[in-house]
């Protein structure tokens, strides 16, 4: 039963891909939840609201303007079911760091942090004054330990664990819990194109328990922070590397 969340309404950001946007959107939709599907991509938003029952919504969440008509659209149709926030978007750029010019930094750092600072400044506020509900991000173990080739994306998901903290701290009075997600390598569509066979079978290898996480595995741990199982959780950077 603390498990479903039938009767509530939750927002995905970078819903879609093929990767942790669309298992994420089904793990909330099968839990009982109506999901609004937010996507920079309108196809790929209205093909994985389609799948799962939900509400498509085109916005460039990097910008303010978008993410406030996103919230504002949540409002008009959720209400008071409006629930959470489930903030998957972010992806490495991967260089030295004599390579990275200040344009590659800065979006960098938007399509990492940026989304997330909004989100917080935002949607927090609606949720404490409907009596509360749950922000999870995507943070990664680039932000914990440092990985080679990717320093200014490492900075930017430490940036992003320690926005969830500090915004646990501002608004768990209110009954929001601010919680994320660690994840390791995953094989999205996305990265299992960019890495080489040999690059997964050695991940696989090295990790104890003999394989490479797939999205399933990320949005299990989102729907148990999202859910009821996790009333007690908030602060939490859970880690999730095998």
């Amino acid at each position: 039963r603390d498990a479903r969340l039938d009767g509530h309404g939750y927002v995905v950001i970078g819903a879609g891909g093929g990767g942790l946007g669309d298992a994420t959107c089904e793990a909330l939709a099968g839990a009982g939840a109506q999901v609004l599907c937010v996507d920079l991509s309108e196809q790929e938003a209205r093909r994985i609201a389609d799948h799962v029952g939900g509400v498509p919504f085109v916005a460039d969440v990097t910008r303010r303007p978008d993410m406030q008509a996103v919230f504002d659209h949540v409002q008009r149709i959720m209400g008071e079911r409006f629930s959470g926030v489930v903030d998957v978007v972010g992806m490495a750029q991967n260089a030295r760091i004599g390579e990275m010019e200040d344009d590659a930094i800065d979006r960098q750092f938007a399509i990492v942090l940026r989304h997330a600072v909004l989100t917080v400044q935002i949607a927090a506020p609606l949720l404490a004054q409907s009596g509360g509900g749950t922000l999870t991000f995507v943070g990664s173990l680039s932000g914990i330990a440092a990985v080679a080739n990717q320093t200014f994306y490492g900075l930017a998901k430490s940036a992003l664990h320690h926005l969830v903290r500090s915004a646990a701290l501002e608004f768990g009075p209110q009954n929001v819990r601010v919680n994320a997600v660690a994840p390791g390598f995953v094989s999205t569509p996305r990265l299992a194109s960019m890495l080489p066979k040999e690059r997964w079978d050695a991940l696989a290898a090295g990790n104890p328990l003999g394989r490479v996480a797939v999205p399933d595995d990320i949005s299990k741990a989102i729907l148990f922070l999202v859910s009821d199982l996790a009333a007690y959780v908030n602060a939490n950077i859970l880690t999730l590397d095998g």
